[in-house]
């Protein structure tokens, strides 16, 4: 129910629908404190997380992902890489844990909350995974509204052409939504640009995470002290990648797709009000202000990068 009304004042109002099943699902904290919904919470914040990250690979076309050529494609995946290593780095400068620096910089680099939520699931068990996890999500998506309002503004002062608008809109705002509504709020060339773009950031989901699942893998194999981390290759990343194969193979019929792909919009979203119910929003405001910036330096870090680029790269 708590994720049906987000749905319905996105729509009505225009509202992120992840950011208003976040503040419902706090809002609605004390339901975590039945023994009547703590298994269906931890249901819909699992199992049906996974579930809707891997619906995500019918959603990702390979002829929409080269429109750029080779060129833009791969510079734009060194732009990811290059802001989650600066996560890494960022946050030991800010003294936060190596996995907040991973999450919140992965979530920046690649799509928003649907990456935040995919980096968490493959994290090591800790007390403090959930809170980091809801902190990114919310932090995403709050920053992913106000460079959807301003990003375009941003390009215009800096002289760039429609076309060069979209490549850096599409190459910095984390939540795809955004990156459609910013987009397209240019022009109709805008906002198909924009959107390819971020395409291209989203099908650098399935390679990080796993490299991050590997990474911690090993990191709790050398310390036979600590709990064993997550899979090396989960499950609901093999099923990414295996949609994604089907999908660009042709081999599955147009319109079921369609709406199987748009259920995953509504999976994570219902994942994401979970994870707001299960979480105190005492726990959330405790967290500090190094998280903050932490997540503000990797996003204002990305934004110049891709200007730099467009500016003098492409000149």
């Amino acid at each position: 129910m708590l994720a049906g009304a987000a749905f319905i004042i996105s729509q009505r109002y225009g509202a992120p629908a992840m950011l208003m099943g976040l503040l419902l699902g706090l809002a609605f904290h004390f339901l975590s404190d039945s023994e009547r919904f703590v298994e269906g919470l931890a249901w819909a914040s699992g199992p049906c997380l996974r579930f809707g990250v891997a619906l995500l690979g019918l959603r990702l076309s390979m002829g929409e992902v080269l429109v750029l050529g080779w060129g833009g494609v791969l510079w734009v995946a060194a732009a990811v890489v290059a802001t989650l290593l600066f996560g890494v780095l960022w946050a030991r400068i800010l003294r936060c844990d190596a996995s907040l620096g991973i999450l919140t910089g992965g979530a920046v680099a690649i799509c928003g909350a649907s990456a935040a939520m995919a980096i968490g699931a493959v994290l090591p068990d800790s007390e403090h995974r959930q809170r980091h996890t809801l902190f990114t999500v919310i932090g995403v998506t709050s920053l992913s509204t106000v460079a959807m309002i301003f990003y375009p503004i941003v390009g215009d002062y800096l002289g760039f052409s429609e076309a060069d608008v979209g490549y850096f809109i599409g190459a910095t705002i984390h939540d795809v939504a955004q990156v459609v509504g910013a987009g397209y709020s240019v022009s109709a060339e805008t906002g198909d640009l924009a959107t390819f773009v971020k395409l291209i950031r989203v099908a650098m989901l399935v390679p990080i995470v796993i490299v991050i699942g590997i990474v911690f893998r090993l990191v709790a194999e050398s310390s036979p002290g600590k709990s064993v981390a997550a899979p090396v290759v989960p499950l609901f990343l093999v099923g990414f990648i295996a949609l994604f194969a089907l999908n660009n193979l042709g081999v599955l019929p147009s319109w079921p797709t369609r709406v199987v792909a748009d259920s995953a919009t509504l999976l994570l979203l219902l994942a994401v009000t979970a994870l707001g119910v299960r979480t105190s929003l005492r726990e959330v405001v405790s967290i500090g202000w190094r998280p903050v910036a932490l997540l503000g330096g990797e996003t204002l870090f990305l934004a110049v990068l891709v200007a730099s680029f467009i500016l003098f790269g492409r000149a």
